[in-house]
């Protein structure tokens, strides 16, 4: 079997001469965003480091909710989380003025504004270009969220997802699969039995992965 090492997850830039894709974790600040390793995120315009400005929309104090992102995750260009949730809805206007304080503080108060809750991904999920993730959206491991896509309710484990608002337009595999996958949950297993078992995760031979687990 051949063996390989594979990056450190500590490296900025997994990928030589190529400084658009980094391992995201390296560069979260924010206490409320949490992002497993070896998970990538590749941004050729904006540049990597701008995640949590251009990516991470609406991240607010008041607002308390988390973005959790797993292990082994590939996240395209231009896909944005949006962290808060709706405007007043039980009042003649929805504009928001308690954020501008100078005495509008005191109409209502800002921690009442309905919130969504956290936005929780799995591990192995695939976010293509530009697609948008609402915020209180729980995305099981292994889902593929196609180009675009506006995901505004809970995806499934290993389901293909597309449009707007986005809805199943396949499953990857049948049920009894799904679970055995969710109980195998490689990316949990530590780097270097990974590394020996990459040609039974590239591959299809569930049979062979779930020995190897054991």
């Amino acid at each position: 079997m051949h063996k390989t090492m594979g990056p450190d997850p500590r490296t900025l830039h997994p990928i030589k001469d190529y400084q658009k894709l980094v391992f995201l974790n390296n560069f979260v600040k924010a206490s409320n965003i949490h992002v497993g390793d070896y998970t990538y995120f590749d941004d050729p315009r904006n540049g990597p480091d701008k995640f949590e400005e251009y990516n991470v929309l609406y991240n607010y104090d008041f607002a308390k909710v988390k973005l959790v992102i797993g292990k082994f995750c590939a996240i395209a260009a231009e896909t944005r989380f949006i962290m808060t949730g709706d405007h007043k809805l039980d009042a003649i206007s929805t504009y928001p003025f308690p954020i501008f304080q100078h005495s509008w503080e005191n109409v209502y108060n800002i921690q009442d504004l309905p919130v969504k809750g956290d936005i929780i991904v799995g591990n192995d999920v695939w976010f293509g270009y530009d697609c948008l993730i609402k915020g209180g959206v729980k995305i099981g491991d292994g889902a593929i969220i196609a180009t675009r896509a506006v995901v505004v309710k809970d995806v499934p484990a290993y389901a293909i997802v597309a449009g707007n608002p986005a809805k199943v337009v396949k499953m990857r595999f049948d049920d009894k699969t799904i679970a055995r996958l969710q109980q195998i949950a490689w990316w949990d297993w530590n780097i270097e039995k990974i590394n020996r078992n990459l040609d039974l995760i590239c591959n299809l031979d569930i049979d062979r992965l779930e020995t190897a687990k054991s």
